[in-house]
C-alpha cells in the first residue's frame, strides 16, 4: 500500500505545470465578467425582480452588489498570499482545515455541473431565434444535441489553451456588452422621448432605494440577485495561468463586479423607462425570453442584436464556468484530498485535461438527464444554485478573517478589507443561505409546483448534493490521505500585503 502511495506522488511529482504568464489583466476581466454571463444573466432575473420589487429593481442590484464586493476584497487578499487554482478550497483549507475545505472545493464543482448544460441550451435557442428558425428553437431534442455538442467543442477550447480562452473571452466579452449598451442607449431615448410601452415608468432617484416593496420582496430580489452577479471569481482560478499571479487575478475580480453593477443597473433601468413593470408581469411565463420581446420593442428589426448578445454571453459562460470546477478538481489531486489522476496536466497544452473533461462529462450526463425528467426540473437545478453559491461564498469570507486572524489590528484598512467587510458579506450570503433553503422547502415556489418529498424540488436537489459532498468527504478521510493531516494555520506575516502603517490594502 505504502509502495502504491509512493508511486502515485512521483506522478503527482512529474506532472508539467500549468502555463504561466498566459492570461493578461484584460483577458482575466473578461473571463470573470463572462463566467457570470451578463446579458444571459439579466435575462433570466431581471423579469423576476422586477416582477418582485417593480422600479425598486435597480436599488435591489445595488443591494445585491454589496456582499459580492465584500467577498471578491476576500478573493483578492486570499490570493495575495496563497495563489492556488483552487482557491476556496485552499485557502478555507488552510484556515478552517480539511473538513470545511474538502466541502467548498466540492460546492465550487457542483455548480459548474449545475449551470452548464443550462447555458449551452440558452445560447443555442437564442442563435436559432436570431437567424428565424423559431420552430428548431422550439424542438428540446433538436436543442439538447446541440447543446452538448456545444458543451463539447468549448470544454476542448478550454483544453487547447488558456491564453486562445482568454482572447476568445475577451472578443466575445466586447461583442455582449456593446451589444447592450447600443440597447439601453434605445431603450432610454424610446422611453424618455415617449415612444415606450403604455406603463413604461418616468426615471426617478427613488429606484435606487431597494425597501421600496418591504422585506420579503427584497430578500426574494436579493436571492436572483446573487445568482446575476456569481461567477466574477474564475478569474482567480486562473491565477496560476495569469501574469503577476498574486495581484492581477484579484484586480481582475473587484473591477469585474464594479463593471456588472454598472451593466445590471444601466440595463434595468433602460428597461424600466422603455416597457415598465407591466409588461414584465404579463410575461412572467416567458423566463428569460421575455428579454428578446424587450429587444424587440426597442430595436425592432435589429433586435437580433440583443439576441446575439445572450447567445454570445451563454457560449461564453459555458466556457468559463468549467474553469473553477476543473482548477479546483486539480488543486484537491495536487493535495490529494481527491485521487491523483485527476490532477493530470497536458504535457502538450498544460491545462488540466482530465479534469475538464469529467467537470464537461458530468455536466452532459447531469444536463441530459434532467432535461428528460422535465424542463422545469431542469429550472429548479438551477434555483439551486443559490444554495451552493452562498455556502462557499461564505466560506471564503469567514476564511480570509480567520486566516488573517492575528494580524487584523495591525491596520485599520486592513482591519476593514480583510477582517470586518469579508465578515460581513458571509454573513449576509449565509443569511440569503438559511432564507433560500426556507423559501425553497415550499412545494409552490418551484417551478413546477410540485413536491418532492413533501419538499420544493430545488432544495431537494440543494440537499442532496450537499450529502453526496459530506459521504465523498467521509470516504476521503477514511482513505486517510495527506491532505487530512493538514491543520488550520494563520497566514506567513511576510507575505501580508499590509503594511504596518496601513498604506497599503
Amino acid at each position: 500500500m505504502a509502495t502504491e502511495e509512493a508511486h502515485a506522488d512521483d506522478r503527482l511529482e512529474v506532472q508539467p505545470s500549468l502555463e504561466a504568464g498566459s492570461i493578461g489583466f484584460l483577458d482575466a476581466v473578461s473571463i470573470g465578467l463572462n463566467a457570470t454571463s451578463p446579458a444571459y444573466s439579466l435575462a433570466a432575473v431581471l423579469g423576476p425582480i422586477v416582477v418582485l420589487v417593480g422600479v425598486a429593481a435597480p436599488g435591489v442590484l445595488i443591494a445585491s452588489f454589496v456582499p459580492m464586493l465584500l467577498i471578491a476584497s476576500a478573493f483578492y487578499f486570499l490570493n495575495r498570499v496563497d495563489p492556488d487554482c483552487g482557491t476556496t478550497f485552499s485557502w478555507v483549507t488552510r484556515a478552517m482545515g480539511p473538513w470545511f475545505g474538502w466541502m467548498g472545493g466540492w460546492a465550487i464543482a457542483m455548480t459548474g455541473v449545475l449551470v452548464i448544460g443550462s447555458l449551452a441550451s440558452v445560447a443555442v435557442r437564442f442563435l436559432l431565434l436570431m437567424f428565424g428558425q423559431d420552430d428548431m428553437a422550439s424542438n428540446d431534442v433538436l436543442v439538447m444535441v446541440l447543446s452538448v455538442l456545444l458543451i463539447l467543442f468549448m470544454t476542448w477550447i478550454c483544453i487547447v489553451g488558456t491564453s486562445l480562452s482568454g482572447r476568445i473571452q475577451t472578443v466575445l466579452n466586447f461583442a455582449q456588452i456593446a451589444a447592450l449598451i447600443v440597447f439601453c442607449v434605445v431603450a432610454i431615448y424610446k422611453g424618455l422621448s415617449g415612444q415606450g410601452l403604455a406603463g413604461a415608468e418616468t426615471p426617478s432617484i427613488s429606484w435606487l432605494n431597494p425597501f421600496g416593496q418591504g422585506s420579503a420582496a427584497l430578500t426574494a430580489g436579493l436571492l436572483l440577485g446573487v445568482f446575476a452577479y456569481w461567477g466574477w471569481e474564475s478569474a482567480v482560478n486562473l491565477n496560476e495561468e495569469t501574469k503577476d499571479s498574486d495581484s492581477t487575478p484579484g484586480r481582475a475580480a473587484i473591477l469585474s463586479t464594479v463593471i456588472l453593477l454598472a451593466t445590471y443597473v444601466g440595463t434595468a433601468i433602460a428597461v424600466l423607462v422603455l416597457v415598465g413593470p407591466t409588461f414584465l408581469s404579463d410575461n412572467a411565463g416567458e423566463e428569460e425570453m421575455v428579454f428578446a420581446l424587450i429587444a424587440r420593442e426597442a430595436l425592432g428589426g435589429w433586435g437580433w442584436i440583443v439576441l446575439l448578445a445572450v447567445a454570445m454571453s451563454a457560449i461564453a459562460s459555458t466556457q468559463t464556468t468549467i474553469i473553477p470546477a476543473s482548477r479546483t478538481a486539480l488543486s484537491m489531486a495536487r493535495r490529494h484530498a481527491i485521487p491523483g489522476y485527476f490532477g493530470s496536466i497536458s504535457r502538450k497544452y498544460r491545462t488540466p485535461a482530465v479534469s475538464t473533461w469529467w467537470v464537461a462529462g458530468i455536466a452532459i450526463i447531469w444536463y441530459v438527464v434532467v432535461s428528460f425528467l422535465s424542463e422545469n426540473a431542469l429550472y429548479d437545478s438551477l434555483s439551486a444554485l443559490s444554495l451552493l453559491i452562498a455556502f462557499y461564498y461564505s466560506l471564503t469570507g469567514f476564511a480570509c478573517a480567520i486566516y488573517y486572524r492575528k494580524l487584523l489590528f495591525t491596520s485599520f484598512k486592513g482591519f476593514l478589507l480583510i477582517g470586518l467587510g469579508p465578515v460581513v458579506g458571509a454573513v449576509l450570503l449565509f443569511w440569503l443561505l438559511i432564507l433560500s433553503g426556507i423559501e425553497m422547502s415550499n412545494p409552490e415556489n418551484s417551478y413546477g409546483g410540485v413536491s418532492w418529498f413533501g419538499m420544493g424540488p430545488p432544495l431537494v436537489i440543494g440537499l442532496f448534493l450537499f450529502a453526496l459532498g459530506v459521504i465523498f468527504t467521509v470516504s476521503s478521510r477514511i482513505a486517510n490521505t495527506p491532505y487530512w493531516k493538514e491543520r488550520p494555520s494563520v497566514v506567513d506575516p511576510d507575505l501580508v500585503p499590509v503594511s504596518e502603517g496601513g498604506d497599503e490594502a
